[in-house]
């Protein structure tokens, strides 16, 4: 399999982090500008600690990477954590970045796309947005995590959200205990 992971500039970059490490097959990676300030300020990790968790890593601003391309063969792209920024280009169509290219790609091409929003609270633009991206096909996976299998750390709670966003891929997982 190979997947598209990007990380954009909303707090919860995290989230993308796991998910390079849990995801098995070709990984390859996108980080926004804004991204890139923010993994060091919320994580023990420096950027290339991030992108040395990919297999291939691109430039947000080459849109002449294969990743933006319909003919460039991918399984399915995660943004997490998704910025209200990005959410708006994408629900626009507005394509001025690789993420959000790429994402229009998967959209255009039926492929998975799962988006895991990061904000709260969402004015009705926001829910318009993510609304729109829904009926084009996109998995909105907002970063809420469940309680009932009693979290004691904030991994558990990462491991909540991305272990969701594998469920979304079918992938099996041990990142949470499931509801009985």
């Amino acid at each position: 399999m190979r997947y598209v992971i990007a990380i954009t500039g909303a707090s919860g970059c995290k989230y993308g982090i796991r998910l390079l490490q849990e995801l098995k097959g070709e990984k390859i990676l996108i980080i926004s500008k804004v991204a890139k300030v923010i993994i060091p300020r919320e994580t023990s990790y420096c950027v290339k600690d991030v992108e040395e968790m990919a297999d291939v890593v691109f430039d947000d601003d080459n849109l002449l990477a294969p990743v933006s391309s319909g003919g460039y063969k991918f399984d399915a792209m995660i943004v997490a954590p998704c910025s209200v920024s990005s959410l708006a280009k994408m629900s626009n169509g507005l394509a001025d970045t690789l993420i959000t290219r790429a994402a229009l790609v998967a959209l255009k091409e039926s492929r998975k796309l799962i988006l895991v929003i990061r904000e709260t609270p969402k004015s009705a633009i926001m829910l318009e947005n993510e609304l729109r991206l829904a009926r084009c096909g996109a998995c909105i996976l907002d970063a809420n995590p469940g309680y009932y299998f009693g979290p004691s750390t904030v991994d558990d709670l990462i491991n909540f959200i991305v272990g969701k966003c594998l469920d979304q891929l079918s992938i099996y997982h041990n990142l949470y205990e499931k509801w009985k």
